[in-house]
């Protein structure tokens, strides 16, 4: 009766609704760790195998697979659940895997370690976008020998706890009866409180019982009837990765869709019918793993960034964490007087008022109030203050409409008396002031007012005196990079096209079509109706994957090409990879295009996967930001923190003119990675401040930080529509490489800003921004960094050719900027363009001399070595030349110095030009080195010329003559590369029996004179020779020269 009596609250707030709804609000992180198979382990039973067992360590929670017995090949498969808990100071976020062969099948007696691993919580994504890696196993002692690697699956997933058990409708006879919970009603125990997993004696009936003494694998808080079926050895049940509901799912991905850009899908017309989806994918080299999956178990799209309450160190990635707010000591400081304007009561009016402030000659008008109990604005406004000391008053006054037509009252401060804060002191809490004057004899006022910089956590969202007025866009912003993936398709062949074409031979093309991307094979030709292709087609996807893949079947005719069969597959049910594995293939059934019902029309064998091993090129790859796979789990972690503040320009040229003044709208884009930084619009200014402060992780040195500087026409938006269509003008840019700054340092530079157009090199003013790289990584992981390549593995085992990599990169620009022009406020198409240098590859006859040029100076260091070589020989300087005969004995006689003594000349060549090293300002765009002050007008507009040109016919007559001209120099320089090759082929060839004779002749008595002198005496002889006294040389070319000069060639034969 008494356990009734304490049932009956539980049953009361399950009717109510209360229990199920705090349960669902309850979602535990859970991190899984698929443990699938392993690959050439040391042997360590004696006889040439292994009985290896492998140990996972996450926040001090252990857990072990079972033993395979007597294979250096296991194959495991089993899956590893943990709880993952806050960031703490005892367990680190780090994975620990260990690899042991079992003491129980080998004459060992301890627990021989066959490797470890060690993984970071960041490398780790979440339920959707795991894949299979192989890790490569590392020492866990200096003296081990390791050897192999191991494959795992690792990822994250929402555990829900079950809901409590349904309430029982006959509560009397509970009251009456008193039974003791059975298994099946008995609720879950929750997963922090299920007790250490004990070693679990196997029945004798198993099928595979474990060895005597192996702990069987510890599972999370389950029924007791799946207990029992693991520990018998059963394997889990299909979908058992599978942890979310369908439903929260689905609630989740509704979630991140509310504020993530999801380009529209332009591909058309026609939508495939859902499929059941059977996504095949290889586990291992030798056993392939079939899943079946569902909708719900796609990837998830992009995530939003974490909030504070979430898991941020441990489950988000670290590009997607919140900004940590800087420190802002680059820059200057800028004083603000901040009104906040919050609410107002007892108002004689019924319209919706407006407040306008007044402080220092700068004026403000608030937006309307909402009307509800009180009249609510909760905006904030900054009016700049040049100097602190500055004395004025601030007017707060509230009007009856838009207009000013009624004023109600107002209230007025001493700028003197205003309050000074810094963060991290807290904000200032709203006020209620009594408004004075006016009609409103009670009304109220709330507002908060205060002094503060650019820091202040206000500061972003205010309305600015300095900025372009009320306008979204002149609000500074961070936006982010949509994750991009290079999608592999893979068009194998097609079978059964013979009925629909009803023809004896035929050519035949695939075109495959995501969004604005179309790609075609090459045609085949097939006399049976089965053509075969074996192409790979590369596209380039961003997440969230909203899109279809459609493939068209065509039948090349000579009037045009018909479609035979459409097939189409969404992005989120194909397989993802981060290695060269294979990827299991699948048959696809052609629908008819022109008809709605289902009917079989062939079918076409495909092969499709997204390549996460890849870095998907935005950037030209000399002023690249990263170099970083697509999929997170091959990340390395940062080395350091890059940190930019942007101060100010001076001295810009007008843009547009206000009352008979030139002024421009300014604002500054920076990018580094996936991350851009946009600074606020500074309104009719031709020195603007922003002193606005950034920072970027840094993966790789070698990288490029890339600065520009706009002019916005979107002030005028409000004006006409003309001006609101026209592009962000262009006022130049600059380039950091990070690998330039020294640790630590502060480089605080003004650069100028140079734009080359139509009419030459034009300066279009000034920009002063403050630089600092800080190391995070040890000293020698730092320099550990330079001795690895630049792009990931996947770009050497498989590279791209250049004609795709730059069609591929030109996809990647068109959809960045796509996504980016899409935020709010809008990161135009044309600054996206100009930041990434979507334009760069144009011919330009000038950039053809800057790098012939280029390589002259590259050169000038071997052609200044032959100039004093030559002058040496010819004894003008006769102190050095005996110098130099010295060298060579003492060369000759000792071989070994060679080496050492090169070496040692590259050292000092190093040592003396540190002393001429650059050290305040960083490198930039050099006009001088460019050939921009020297280029003639005509090649300049032909560089800026578009494709295909606009210019009249004469003028493209002229510029092809001139381009036929320098290409028949090209011409002729090959030749002579060539002859001289032939030449030296024709020394065995007989073409020329005498010259041939006599060079086989002297190569014998060469051979001769080597066997029976000394090389040192020859090469001391050769040495003196060479070195001899202009008056013992004759003027005329050496034998040697003539000789070579007339062997024949193959230009002879060229018509």
């Amino acid at each position: 009766m008494k356990a009734n009596l304490l049932s009956k609250p539980n049953h009361l707030l399950a009717r109510s609704g209360f229990c199920n709804k705090s349960v669902d609000n309850i979602k535990m992180k859970k991190l899984v760790v698929e443990v699938v198979d392993a690959r050439n382990l040391v042997p360590k039973d004696g006889h040439g195998t292994s009985s290896p067992y492998v140990v996972v360590d996450y926040y001090g929670q252990r857990k072990r697979t079972r033993t395979v017995t007597r294979d250096i090949n296991p194959t495991w498969n089993e899956v590893l659940q943990f709880n993952v808990e806050k960031p703490s100071d005892v367990f680190s976020d780090m994975l620990e895997l260990d690899v042991y062969h079992d003491k129980n099948h080998g004459p060992t007696s301890r627990q021989n370690s066959l490797g470890r691993l060690k993984l970071s919580s960041g490398q780790f994504v979440k339920k959707g976008e795991e894949a299979l890696i192989y890790y490569p196993l590392e020492k866990k002692y200096l003296l081990s020998w390791i050897r192999g690697e191991i494959g795992l699956k690792i990822y994250y997933v929402d555990d829900v706890p079950p809901p409590p058990p349904p309430p029982v409708e006959e509560a009397k006879e509970e009251e009456g009866k008193v039974e003791p919970p059975s298994d099946n009603a008995a609720a879950p125990v929750p997963s922090d409180q299920q007790p250490p997993p004990a070693e679990v004696k196997p029945d004798d009936n198993a099928a595979n019982p474990p060895a005597d003494g192996e702990s069987v694998k510890a599972v999370e808080a389950a029924p007791v009837g799946e207990e029992k079926g693991e520990a018998e050895g059963q394997k889990p049940a299909e979908g058992y990765d599978q942890v979310e509901p369908e439903a929260d799912s689905k609630s989740e991905q509704a979630d991140d869709h509310d504020d993530d850009i999801v380009l529209d899908p332009t591909s058309a017309n026609w939508v495939p019918p859902p499929q059941s989806g059977i996504m095949a994918s290889a586990t291992s080299g030798s056993i392939p793993e079939i899943k079946v999956t569902r909708t719900t178990s796609a990837p998830p799209p992009l995530t939003r960034p974490a909030t504070p309450a979430s898991y941020v160190s441990s489950v988000d990635p670290p590009d997607h964490t919140r900004i940590e707010r800087s420190s802002f000591d680059l820059v200057e400081k800028m004083h603000y007087v901040f009104v906040k304007v919050v609410k107002a009561g007892s108002l004689p009016t019924n319209g919706n008022p407006t407040v306008k402030i007044a402080v220092a000659g700068c004026h403000a008008t608030s937006k309307p109030a909402r009307k509800a109990k009180y009249f609510e604005w909760d905006q904030t406004f900054a009016f700049a203050r040049d100097t602190p000391e500055t004395s004025s008053f601030l007017e707060v006054s509230v009007w009856a409409d838009a207009g000013g037509a009624n004023f109600l009252g107002g209230v007025c401060f001493d700028a003197t008396e205003i309050p000074l804060r810094d963060p991290p002191d807290s904000p200032l809490a709203p006020q209620w002031y009594r408004l004075e004057g006016g009609g409103a004899h009670r009304g109220d006022l709330m507002l908060a007012t205060w002094i503060g910089t650019q820091a202040d956590e206000a500061f972003p969202d205010s309305w600015k005196s300095d900025a372009a007025g009320n306008l979204v866009n002149s609000r500074a912003k961070i936006y982010l990079s949509p994750k991009l993936w290079y999608l592999r398709a893979s068009v194998l062949e097609a079978q059964d096209i013979l009925p629909l074409t009803a023809l004896k031979e035929g050519s035949f093309q695939m075109k495959a079509q995501l969004g604005f991307q179309v790609q075609k094979t090459k045609a085949s030709v097939s006399r049976n109706g089965n053509p075969s292709w074996n192409e790979d087609l590369m596209f380039v996807a961003a997440e969230p994957f909203a899109e279809h893949l459609i493939f068209y079947l065509e039948y090349r005719q000579q009037k045009g090409p018909v479609t035979l069969g459409v097939v189409g597959t969404p992005l989120t049910s194909i397989e993802r990879r981060v290695d060269d594995r294979k990827v299991i293939s699948r048959w696809f059934n052609l629908e008819d295009p022109k008809s709605d019902k289902k009917g079989y029309k062939g079918r076409v064998h495909l092969s499709l996967c997204f390549d996460g091993g890849y870095h998907v090129m935005d950037e030209a790859a000399h002023v690249c930001s990263d170099y970083r796979p697509t999929a997170r789990q091959l990340w390395k972690p940062p080395v350091g923190t890059l940190e930019l503040g942007i101060i100010g320009c001076k001295n810009l040229l007008p843009m547009k003119t206000i009352n008979s003044k030139g002024s421009t709208d300014a604002y500054t884009v920076a990018k580094y990675g996936s991350k851009w930084v946009r600074t606020r619009t500074v309104s009719d200014s031709l020195d603007p401040k922003w002193n606005e402060q950034y920072t970027w992780k840094v993966y790789d040195p070698c990288t490029v930080l890339t600065i520009g500087v706009f002019h916005s026409w979107g002030a005028l938006d409000i004006d006409s529509g003309k001006e609101a269509t026209r592009p962000d003008f262009r006022m130049g840019k600059v380039r950091i490489r990070v690998s330039t700054l020294e640790t630590g340092k502060v480089y605080k530079n003004i650069y100028p800003l140079v734009m080359l157009g139509n009419s030459g090199v034009q300066k279009m003013g000034e920009l002063e921004v403050a630089v600092r790289f800080d190391r995070a990584a040890p000293t020698l992981d730092f320099l550990h960094v330079y001795s690895q390549p630049l792009l990931p593995l996947m770009h050497h085992i498989k590279p791209l050719g250049m004609p795709q990599q730059e069609m591929l990169r030109s996809t990647s620009v068109k959809i960045l900027a796509a996504h980016l022009s899409r935020s709010e406020p809008p990161l135009r198409s044309e600054v996206v363009r100009y930041m990434l240098d979507a334009d760069s590859h144009t011919f330009s006859m000038r950039t053809v001399r800057a790098n012939w040029s280029r390589i002259v100076n590259v050169l000038s260091c071997l052609i200044d070595m032959v100039r004093w070589i030559e002058d040496t020989r010819m004894w003008k300087n006769p102190t050095a030349t005996i110098l130099v005969h010295a060298l060579l004995v003492m060369l000759v006689w000792f071989p070994d110095l060679i080496i050492p003594t090169l070496a040692f000349y590259v050292f000092a060549i190093g040592v003396w030009n540190y002393r001429f090293r650059s050290k305040e300002k960083l490198p930039h765009f050099c006009p001088k080195m460019s050939l921009a002050d020297s280029v003639d007008r005509d090649e300049l507009d032909e560089e800026f010329d578009t494709m295909p040109s606009t210019r009249s016919p004469d003028i493209i007559r002229t510029r092809y003559d001139k381009l036929r001209a320098i290409g028949a120099r090209v011409q002729n320089i090959l030749g002579d590369v060539a002859t001289q090759g032939e030449r030296v082929q024709a020394l065995v060839t007989w073409r020329d029996p005498r010259a041939t004779a006599i060079f086989v002749g002297l190569c014998l008595m060469v051979a001769f004179v080597l066997y029976l002198v000394p090389p040192k005496m020859i090469a001391m002889a050769f040495g003196f020779y060479y070195f001899r006294h202009p008056w013992f040389r004759d003027r005329m070319p050496s034998p040697a020269l003539n000789f070579f000069r007339r062997l024949p060639s193959l230009s002879d034969k060229i018509m």
